[in-house]
């Protein structure tokens, strides 16, 4: 067996606060470009960075939302998969579902406790058992990963992506006029 890697929930709080502000800079970067180049087909995994976008929203849903909270079987997910609010087309619908997702998951990280992070959850699709400490994981590793997929589409196109790094993202504001 694999050592688990030790996530507070303080950790856990932190982790967050790094996905949402990473997040938040891509989807400005992307709400900025011409509509037609936000939404094209790119041949990424969820093909446009639009789709992508909501694609990161819907993982940390699923995860922060429903599984850490228990609510993992197919007659709960299921629902969840076909509802309308969760494929969003256009910005304003986007930022709607954002708002909701975002909402759940800091309801759900300000309850964790110590005793949460090791406690077994599971998904219906995915084989073997995890803890909520790997949920939180799964989520943070998977937004990496499409925001890579985001970043090479951004350089594609000669567009410089936002800062990424955690210590960037981390650093507050600079004051200007120093």
């Amino acid at each position: 067996m694999r050592e688990p890697l030790e996530l507070s929930p303080h950790d856990a709080k932190v982790l967050v606060a790094y996905n949402r502000a990473l997040f938040d800079r891509f989807v400005r970067k992307v709400r900025r470009l011409p509509r037609g180049r936000a939404m094209r087909r790119r041949g990424i995994g969820h093909e446009s960075l639009f789709a992508t976008l909501v694609h990161i929203l819907n993982v940390q849903e699923v995860w922060l939302v429903y599984i850490v909270r228990g609510r993992n079987s197919d007659e709960e997910l299921g629902p969840l998969f076909q509802e309308k609010n969760r494929h969003p087309r256009d910005w304003k619908t986007f930022d709607l579902y954002a708002r909701r997702v975002w909402a759940g998951v800091d309801a759900t990280t300000r309850r964790l406790t110590t005793r949460d992070m090791g406690r077994r959850v599971w998904a219906f699709w995915m084989r073997g058992r995890y803890t909520v400490r790997d949920a939180y994981l799964q989520a943070t590793m998977e937004e990496a990963h499409h925001i890579g997929e985001i970043i090479g589409a951004l350089w594609q196109d000669d567009v410089r992506p936002p800062e990424m790094t955690w210590i960037d993202v981390r650093r507050p504001p600079s004051r200007r006029g120093r």
